[in-house]
């Protein structure tokens, strides 16, 4: 049974504490790279309705810091599944007191349904309804096959 984009979709809300942050004073990559990963998992578990594994993170820039007191939110929606896996896009941004949000950064991450003793399960497919969702769904393709071509290489 197929699902939609918008039936896995999660936003998640986080402030910026002071054990959150770096030497410099800045947001540690580090826990919004935790962050990004567990909110893509519950993403995958909402759609396939199993357990997953993470299997690769792309694309992860920092555009711009987080600061103590910062509203950080991630919002996670899937773009692109295959039989066992699921592409998951994480964009997170800071928002501001009057609820402007701007980018600090956008992941795209690859995980896999398993079943009890680990082993990839099949997950639904995914009926995208708009033209971005389309247009997500190509690339998903083409960041696919980018990720197969760097595994061939060793990546």
């Amino acid at each position: 049974m197929e699902k939609t984009v918008s039936e896995s979709m999660i936003e998640q809300i986080y402030q910026i504490r002071p054990e959150h942050l770096n030497g410099a004073g800045r947001m540690f990559g580090g826990k919004l790279m935790e962050w990004i990963d567990e909110l893509a998992g519950f993403v995958a578990i909402r759609h396939s309705q199993q357990n997953v594994i993470t299997a690769s993170v792309d694309n992860l820039r920092f555009i711009r810091g987080a600061y103590l007191g910062d509203l950080v939110v991630l919002i996670g929606k899937i773009t692109f599944v295959g039989r066992t896996s699921m592409e998951v896009r994480v964009d997170t941004y800071v928002e501001t007191m009057d609820g402007i949000r701007k980018p600090i950064n956008r992941a795209y991450l690859t995980l896999v349904a398993v079943d009890g003793e680990g082993k990839p399960v099949e997950v639904p497919g995914l009926t995208v309804q708009t033209e971005s969702e389309k247009a997500e769904w190509d690339a998903g393709i083409r960041r696919r096959k980018m990720r197969m071509q760097r595994r061939t290489e060793g990546f």
